[in-house]
Protein backbone atom coordinates (compact mmCIF):
# COMPACT_ATOMS: atom_id res chain seq x y z
CA UNK A 1 0.00 0.00 0.00
CA UNK A 2 1.50 3.36 -1.07
CA UNK A 3 1.42 6.19 1.46
CA UNK A 4 2.61 9.79 1.42
CA UNK A 5 6.38 10.22 1.36
CA UNK A 6 6.57 11.58 4.92
CA UNK A 7 5.06 8.54 6.65
CA UNK A 8 7.52 6.40 8.59
CA UNK A 9 6.19 2.95 7.66
CA UNK A 10 7.98 1.46 10.69
CA UNK A 11 6.13 3.70 13.14
CA UNK A 12 2.59 2.43 13.83
CA UNK A 13 1.56 5.74 15.46
CA UNK A 14 2.47 7.64 12.29
CA UNK A 15 0.85 5.09 9.98
CA UNK A 16 -2.38 5.12 12.00
CA UNK A 17 -2.44 8.94 12.08
CA UNK A 18 -1.84 9.15 8.33
CA UNK A 19 -4.31 6.43 7.37
CA UNK A 20 -7.16 7.27 9.74
CA UNK A 21 -6.93 10.93 10.67
CA UNK A 22 -4.72 13.24 8.57
CA UNK A 23 -6.74 14.93 5.87
CA UNK A 24 -10.06 13.56 7.10
CA UNK A 25 -12.57 16.44 7.34
CA UNK A 26 -13.35 17.37 10.94
CA UNK A 27 -16.30 19.48 12.00
CA UNK A 28 -16.46 18.79 15.73
CA UNK A 29 -15.32 21.81 17.76
CA UNK A 30 -13.65 19.62 20.37
CA UNK A 31 -11.51 17.84 17.75
CA UNK A 32 -10.74 21.14 16.04
CA UNK A 33 -9.62 22.65 19.36
CA UNK A 34 -7.41 19.67 20.22
CA UNK A 35 -5.60 19.82 16.90
CA UNK A 36 -5.20 23.61 17.05
CA UNK A 37 -3.54 23.33 20.46
CA UNK A 38 -1.38 20.37 19.44
CA UNK A 39 -0.23 22.16 16.28
CA UNK A 40 0.86 25.08 18.46
CA UNK A 41 2.82 22.77 20.74
CA UNK A 42 4.45 21.18 17.69
CA UNK A 43 6.07 24.48 16.64
CA UNK A 44 9.79 23.87 16.29
CA UNK A 45 9.44 20.13 16.90
CA UNK A 46 8.46 17.09 14.85
CA UNK A 47 4.83 16.01 14.62
CA UNK A 48 5.75 12.51 15.78
CA UNK A 49 6.91 14.03 19.09
CA UNK A 50 3.42 15.43 19.58
CA UNK A 51 1.70 12.21 18.48
CA UNK A 52 3.70 10.19 21.00
CA UNK A 53 2.64 12.60 23.76
CA UNK A 54 -0.96 13.00 22.61
CA UNK A 55 -2.57 10.84 25.30
CA UNK A 56 -0.58 12.62 28.01
CA UNK A 57 -1.73 15.95 26.53
CA UNK A 58 -5.35 14.79 26.61
CA UNK A 59 -5.05 13.86 30.26
CA UNK A 60 -3.12 17.00 31.22
CA UNK A 61 -5.49 19.34 29.34
CA UNK A 62 -8.78 17.86 30.59
CA UNK A 63 -9.36 16.03 27.32
CA UNK A 64 -9.16 19.40 25.56
CA UNK A 65 -12.32 20.76 27.14
CA UNK A 66 -12.05 24.32 25.86
CA UNK A 67 -14.05 25.80 28.75
CA UNK A 68 -11.83 24.15 31.36
CA UNK A 69 -8.60 25.08 29.54
CA UNK A 70 -9.76 28.70 29.21
CA UNK A 71 -9.97 28.93 33.01
CA UNK A 72 -6.54 27.52 33.86
CA UNK A 73 -4.72 29.65 36.41
CA UNK A 74 -1.07 30.11 37.42
CA UNK A 75 -1.24 27.07 39.68
CA UNK A 76 -2.38 24.90 36.76
CA UNK A 77 0.38 26.33 34.56
CA UNK A 78 2.98 25.34 37.17
CA UNK A 79 1.44 21.87 37.38
CA UNK A 80 1.64 21.48 33.60
CA UNK A 81 5.26 22.64 33.58
CA UNK A 82 6.10 19.70 35.85
CA UNK A 83 4.29 17.15 33.67
CA UNK A 84 6.99 15.14 31.92
CA UNK A 85 4.43 13.57 29.58
CA UNK A 86 3.84 16.79 27.63
CA UNK A 87 5.94 19.46 25.95
CA UNK A 88 6.82 21.75 28.84
CA UNK A 89 7.04 25.24 27.41
CA UNK A 90 5.63 28.06 29.51
CA UNK A 91 4.95 30.17 26.42
CA UNK A 92 3.08 27.36 24.68
CA UNK A 93 1.07 26.46 27.79
CA UNK A 94 0.09 30.08 28.46
CA UNK A 95 -0.75 30.54 24.78
CA UNK A 96 -2.97 27.44 24.85
CA UNK A 97 -4.96 29.01 27.68
CA UNK A 98 -5.27 32.37 25.93
CA UNK A 99 -6.12 30.65 22.64
CA UNK A 100 -8.88 28.69 24.42
CA UNK A 101 -10.42 31.97 25.59
CA UNK A 102 -10.30 33.38 22.06
CA UNK A 103 -11.62 30.09 20.65
CA UNK A 104 -14.72 30.48 22.86
CA UNK A 105 -15.15 34.06 21.61
CA UNK A 106 -15.01 32.77 18.02
CA UNK A 107 -17.60 30.09 18.85
CA UNK A 108 -19.91 32.79 20.23
CA UNK A 109 -19.41 35.00 17.19
CA UNK A 110 -19.85 32.31 14.52
CA UNK A 111 -22.00 29.71 16.29
CA UNK A 112 -19.12 27.24 16.25
CA UNK A 113 -15.41 27.21 15.52
CA UNK A 114 -16.20 24.74 12.74
CA UNK A 115 -18.38 27.33 10.99
CA UNK A 116 -15.59 29.89 11.39
CA UNK A 117 -12.71 27.77 10.08
CA UNK A 118 -14.65 26.04 7.29
CA UNK A 119 -16.05 29.41 6.25
CA UNK A 120 -12.64 30.36 4.87
CA UNK A 121 -12.95 27.64 2.20
CA UNK A 122 -16.73 28.10 1.89
CA UNK A 123 -17.13 24.58 3.27
CA UNK A 124 -15.13 23.05 0.46
CA UNK A 125 -12.19 20.64 0.72
CA UNK A 126 -9.12 21.90 -1.13
CA UNK A 127 -7.57 18.89 -2.83
CA UNK A 128 -3.97 18.51 -3.90
CA UNK A 129 -3.88 17.70 -7.60
CA UNK A 130 -0.25 18.41 -8.44
CA UNK A 131 1.84 16.73 -5.73
CA UNK A 132 3.47 20.13 -5.25
CA UNK A 133 3.58 20.53 -1.50
CA UNK A 134 3.37 23.91 0.12
CA UNK A 135 4.18 24.93 3.69
CA UNK A 136 1.82 27.89 3.49
CA UNK A 137 -0.72 29.32 1.07
CA UNK A 138 -2.74 32.51 0.69
CA UNK A 139 -5.52 30.71 2.62
CA UNK A 140 -3.27 29.89 5.58
CA UNK A 141 -1.91 33.46 5.43
CA UNK A 142 -5.45 34.84 5.65
CA UNK A 143 -6.52 32.58 8.55
CA UNK A 144 -3.27 33.16 10.42
CA UNK A 145 -3.65 36.91 10.07
CA UNK A 146 -7.23 36.77 11.37
CA UNK A 147 -6.38 34.56 14.35
CA UNK A 148 -3.41 36.77 15.26
CA UNK A 149 -5.61 39.86 15.00
CA UNK A 150 -7.93 38.21 17.51
CA UNK A 151 -4.96 37.67 19.84
CA UNK A 152 -4.03 34.01 19.30
CA UNK A 153 -0.40 32.89 19.47
CA UNK A 154 1.37 29.98 17.75
CA UNK A 155 -0.89 30.40 14.74
CA UNK A 156 1.63 31.46 12.09
CA UNK A 157 0.89 30.64 8.49
CA UNK A 158 3.00 27.43 8.47
CA UNK A 159 1.29 26.14 11.63
CA UNK A 160 -2.12 27.04 10.22
CA UNK A 161 -1.39 25.30 6.92
CA UNK A 162 -0.40 22.18 8.84
CA UNK A 163 -3.63 22.56 10.84
CA UNK A 164 -5.71 22.83 7.65
CA UNK A 165 -4.13 19.58 6.46
CA UNK A 166 -4.75 17.88 9.81
CA UNK A 167 -8.43 18.83 9.96
CA UNK A 168 -9.12 17.96 6.33
CA UNK A 169 -9.82 21.40 4.90
CA UNK A 170 -6.79 20.72 2.74
CA UNK A 171 -6.33 17.18 1.40
CA UNK A 172 -2.61 17.08 0.73
CA UNK A 173 -2.27 13.33 0.33
CA UNK A 174 -0.08 12.55 -2.65
CA UNK A 175 -2.14 11.64 -5.70
CA UNK A 176 -0.64 8.11 -5.58
CA UNK A 177 -1.34 7.69 -1.84
CA UNK A 178 -3.88 5.08 -0.75
CA UNK A 179 -5.75 7.80 1.19
CA UNK A 180 -5.95 10.35 -1.63
CA UNK A 181 -9.40 9.37 -2.87
CA UNK A 182 -10.95 8.91 0.59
Amino acid sequence: MKRCFWVDENNPIYVKYHDEEWGVPKYDDKELFELLILEGFQAGLSWITVLKKREAFRKAFDNFDVKKVSKYDKEKVEQLLKNEGIIRSRNKIESAIKNAQIYIDIQKEFGSFSDYIWGFSKGKIIKNTTDKFEVSTPLSDKISKDLKKRGMKYVGTVIIYSYLQAVGIVNDHETTCCCYKK
